[in-house]
């Protein structure tokens, strides 16, 4: 170790405590015992340019233990990113660029949002993914214009959660050599010791996954062996890599090794003694020295030359494929293929009643046709979400004779979390569009993931698919009925639930026209009617005035439905109709895109001074927003054929109008009120 290695080492530590301290919040034990492993990953393997944290090929760094964020914004702040001396002094305050854990969205040069534990290393893999992808599709001979390396540092917690096994087991067999993970292995947790719960040896699970695996005994002090052991881990092509790194957590601090170091400042006393062990004033805070600045600046320096170079290298590219270069650069501007939205078919009421998910299929096969960047899978699933089109090639290392990574498909496995976990780490990556799929009731084991594509504002699309107790006979295990609500609920969602196919299409082009925020289209399994009045561009304001039913010159009474209850909806109305009443359907495939627009429109569908009703085969959380009286179910699903069901709970044209004219009759004594205000 050379004397700068130890003072830069030594300045992370004491520089990570100072701003835990002043914020009088956070976690300065994992930045302590990281800082060696750190400072040797970014000062001598991650290439990345400081000046321009957008340069593609850049090397990804994931700290998946987020907590530990005091470490990485110290980092960006020593080799030249946004990230001032002042920025680390608001550390944990309101509007700085310092929150408390990374997000992705706040601050420059951090690559996606951490926190929950797990969800980094799992972002990680689809990173991973997306580089191997990228590089099979674009890479010619001697033109590696895609060839960089993903890290990520990870802690004991990451590791015990479900979603890092999965992620993990998918990219031990998917064989991910360009994934190396530095395994921060403290022994200490919140509640105390590892010992507690945690005892599994780590190195061997992730053997059995397919993982290369190593160890550093010394991660304080060996930054030979820490040298050595990432050099041989980069070289290692054809497995991931994971290095178990034995720290001391708060290392150098009065209570470092145990938990008293992991989430509370250090206080002023222990700050004190720190900095005097280390050969710093006692009585100063926020001190770099120069010849650190000046250490990380040449890195910085080195990393600006690499894409100087590789700049050139693509200018070469350019001329001698111009067509893949036109191709990369395009999706690297984030613009979609002209006309794609043509591709997408429009239906009439004279179509053939098709299920939603049967529907998609024909969307998503004409749009994976139209834009390459459409890639992703289902959690084991495929034949049912009907989401692989029929040229597609899997997603797969060439040794297993099942596809080659430039194929578009993946097969997540029973991996719902890890599959919503590994498509952020692809959106975050660039240059692909990921979707997911499985039935719709399973988007709750990837809430934590999927909570974190709306949270980082990515693009990912989640097909859902057997969307209500419309799917029968399984039952409630597997219908969904609060599902919609939680994910309603979700800021920066679009949740999509079309009633036929001009709904579907709309669904697709509204998810991928929105580049800031995921998306979920909930599928039915049974059979809709393409519906009268519907259309692609009138689905695309989340709500509209589908028909309306009877001859009176007032309205009576107004039905809303989404997904397969529009139609229900539409017969009800036309029972009413019979009776003298005239009804106005409106169909909301999309409460957030409604929701967007003017009052003035709002109210125009939603019509003021009208009894409204909603009419979903889900909880009617929510509605009273929308509607006076909305109809769905507030208990669990059942067992049985789906139209027994349906009767089963009240969601017949029968039922409904029964019941919508008990509502018309109170509201003629009552004064209607007005719905759905913004102020």
């Amino acid at each position: 170790m050379t004397n700068i290695d130890q003072l830069s080492i030594d300045t992370i530590r004491v520089l990570a405590a100072d701003m835990v301290q002043a914020a009088n919040s956070g976690h300065p034990g994992a930045p302590m015992g990281c800082a060696p492993m750190a400072h040797v990953l970014f000062t001598q393997f991650i290439n990345a340019n400081p000046k321009n944290s957008e340069w593609f090929n850049r090397d990804r760094f994931v700290l998946s233990n987020g907590h530990a964020c005091a470490l990485q914004y110290v980092l960006l702040h020593l080799l030249g990113y946004k990230v001032s001396m002042d920025d680390l002094k608001n550390f944990r305050q309101l509007n700085s660029v310092t929150p408390g854990h990374p997000e992705k969205t706040h601050t420059d040069g951090i690559e996606v949002t951490t926190g929950p534990l797990g969800q980094g290393i799992a972002n990680a893999v689809g990173m991973a993914v997306a580089e191997r992808h990228l590089a099979a599709t674009f890479n010619q001979p001697e033109f590696p214009i895609i060839d960089n390396t993903v890290f990520a540092i990870v802690g004991d917690g990451c590791l015990q959660e479900g979603v890092a096994s999965e992620a993990s087991s998918l990219a031990g067999h998917l064989e991910l050599g360009n994934l190396v993970v530095l395994y921060d292995s403290n022994g200490i947790q919140i509640d105390g010791s590892t010992n507690l719960g945690f005892t599994e040896d780590v190195l061997k699970r992730y053997e059995s996954y397919g993982w290369h695996t190593l160890e550093v005994a010394d991660g304080d002090n060996d930054l030979v062996g820490l040298t050595r052991a990432i050099e041989t881990a980069k070289s290692v092509k054809n497995k991931p890599s994971i290095i178990k790194i034995t720290t001391t957590i708060g290392y150098g601090a009065a209570k470092a090794g145990s938990a008293g170091v992991h989430g509370a400042p250090l206080g002023a006393d222990s700050l004190a003694a720190v900095k005097t062990l280390f050969g710093f004033n006692a009585d100063q805070k926020f001190v770099v020295p120069e010849d650190v600045y000046t250490y990380y600046g040449e890195r910085a320096a080195k990393g600006a030359q690499t894409e100087k170079e590789w700049n050139e290298l693509v200018a070469k590219y350019a001329q001698a494929h111009p067509k893949l270069y036109a191709e990369l650069s395009r999706r690297l501007e984030g613009r979609l293929p002209e006309g794609w939205e043509d591709v997408l078919p429009r239906y009439s009421p004279s179509d053939k009643a098709l299920a939603t998910r049967k529907l998609s299929e024909t969307a998503l096969s004409a749009l994976a046709a139209k834009i390459p960047e459409l890639m992703g899978g289902s959690a084991d699933l495929t034949g049912s979400n009907l989401t692989r089109w029929k040229d597609a090639v899997d997603f797969q290392p060439e040794s297993t004779e099942l596809g080659n990574y430039a194929g578009r498909y993946l097969r997540f496995g029973v991996r719902e979390h890890g599959m919503a976990a590994i498509g952020n780490g692809m959106a975050a990556y660039g240059g692909l569009i990921p979707f997911t799929s499985t039935f719709l009731n399973f988007i709750s084991y990837a809430a934590g993931a999927s909570r974190l594509s709306a949270l980082s504002k990515l693009r990912v699309l989640y097909i859902m698919t057997h969307d209500s107790i419309g799917l029968g006979e399984d039952g409630p295990t597997h219908q969904p009925i609060e599902t919609m609500a939680m994910l309603r609920a979700t800021p920066n969602y679009l949740n999509f639930r079309p009633a036929d196919g001009n709904e579907v299409s709309a669904a697709y082009i509204s998810a991928l026209q929105h580049s800031d925020r995921p998306s979920v289209l909930s599928l039915t399994r049974q059979n809709l009617p393409q519906l009268e009045g519907s259309s692609i561009e009138q689905a695309l304001k989340g709500g509209y005035s589908l028909h309306t039913y009877g001859s009176g010159s007032k309205l009576d009474l107004l039905i809303a439905g989404t997904g397969s209850e529009t139609s229900i909806a539409v017969d009800a109305a036309k029972l009413l109709a019979e009776q003298g009443l005239t009804v106005k359907v409106v169909s909301m495939p999309c409460l957030e895109l409604f929701s967007a627009q003017s009052d003035e429109y709002r109210h125009s569908v939603l019509t003021p001074g009208v009894p409204s009703i909603s009419v979903e085969a889900l909880s009617t959380f929510g509605w009273h927003k929308y509607v006076h009286c909305p109809i769905g179910i507030d208990t669990f699903g059942a067992s049985g054929p789906y139209l027994e069901l349906y009767e089963l709970f009240g969601l017949t044209p029968e039922a409904i109008a029964k019941k919508a004219l008990k509502i018309v009759d109170y509201y003629k004594s009552t004064p209607v009120p007005t719905l759905a205000l913004e102020f």
